[in-house]
């Protein structure tokens, strides 16, 4: 199941603009850019950049990643750990809207997500 119309923009406006606010500067951005994808009921926010060795190659590397839980209404957060695997964001593993999820991944009081 995926997200339904209206939230899908809600969703793209309030992640447009996080990420044009965070993004680094026009002229970085062959190197390291950010973006995001929206993958049925997640959201994924990840970096990307050319590999080390061969920069013609480009990769993904996944940052934070939410899901929607309809019944409950509510935003799981991930943060995702060197194992490669998604782990539940400790001290708030769920928010109620998509600027909450943006705020916690910018604020990064951890340094969970950007590391």
């Amino acid at each position: 199941m995926a997200i339904d119309t209206l939230q899908t923009l809600e969703v793209i406006e309030a992640l447009e603009n996080f990420i044009s606010k965070i993004r680094p500067p026009e002229h970085i951005r062959e190197k390291l850019d950010i973006s995001y994808e929206i993958e049925g009921l997640s959201i994924i926010i990840f970096e990307i950049r050319p590999q080390w060795n061969k920069p013609e190659i480009i990769h993904q590397y996944p940052v934070a990643r939410t899901t929607f839980v309809k019944t409950k209404n509510h935003l799981k957060v991930f943060w995702r750990r060197a194992d490669s695997k998604w782990h539940s964001y400790s001290p708030r593993p769920f928010v109620n809207t998509i600027q909450e999820f943006t705020k916690l991944v910018e604020e990064d009081q951890l340094h969970r997500f950007w590391r």
